[in-house]
């Protein structure tokens, strides 16, 4: 490939990026500010944040959990959140016993609760053991959020609210999905500065029956 194509191919790779990025101010910001100010109910509170995706996805989801525990931009408490993925010898262990497909769907099983959230990245929104976790975490009583690539796929279904980016590239999408992650702690972070103190919820929710509600989707779609 001569240097000429591939700069040519790397001004197509930004000027996709760029698009993708358009299109997520514009259509996504509100989604994301809502996560974020129930994020600022659940995590105060008590709650867990659970967080899963393979390859790339999985690099991103491990990137929320430790902005979680660890700090975004400003200093504040540390708030519980796991990435499934990073517990190889569960995620091995399960893979071997019960197959891939379950090792997600096992730990959700194992550490939700009720009023939990399980956000779950995935470029393509077909990932079975994405979404065998998502279906489990639905039955628990968890609320499950999704990032994926172009609609309409199988995950953003399964989730209760999707945020889908149409980008041209898998690349792309995963792109976008790491803007969209930082601009949700930094929704987050916003929400509970300006909350008032929360109270304990685990046995406030725990006693709460949960209702399923119907998948709820952004999609951000590319222009004709």
């Amino acid at each position: 490939m001569s240097q000429s194509h591939t700069y040519e191919s790397a001004q197509l790779h930004c000027q996709s990026l760029q698009t993708a990025l358009e299109r997520l101010r514009r259509q996504g910001l509100g989604r994301l500010a809502r996560w974020g100010d129930r994020l600022a109910e659940v995590l105060p509170a008590g709650g867990r944040l659970l967080a899963a995706g393979n390859g790339g996805s999985a690099a991103q989801a491990q990137h929320l959990t430790a902005e979680l525990v660890g700090r975004y931009q400003r200093e504040r408490p540390p708030y519980s959140a796991l990435a499934l993925h990073a517990e190889t010898s569960s995620v091995t262990a399960i893979g071997n016993d019960y197959g891939f497909e379950q090792v997600f769907a096992r730990q959700v099983a194992a550490h939700g609760r009720t009023g939990d959230v399980l956000m779950l990245l995935s470029t393509s929104g077909r990932s079975a053991n994405l979404l065998s976790a998502a279906m489990t975490a639905r039955t628990a009583g968890l609320t499950v959020w999704a990032l994926t690539g172009p609609s309409p796929n199988p995950l953003a279904e399964a989730a209760e609210e999707a945020l889908c980016v149409d980008g041209a590239t898998t690349a792309t999408v995963q792109e976008a999905h790491l803007v969209a992650v930082h601009l949700l702690c930094e929704f987050f972070d916003d929400a509970v500065a300006t909350a008032p103190a929360a109270a304990p919820r685990r046995a406030a929710l725990n006693g709460t029956p949960h209702t399923s509600a119907a998948p709820s989707v952004a999609f951000l779609r590319r222009s004709s």
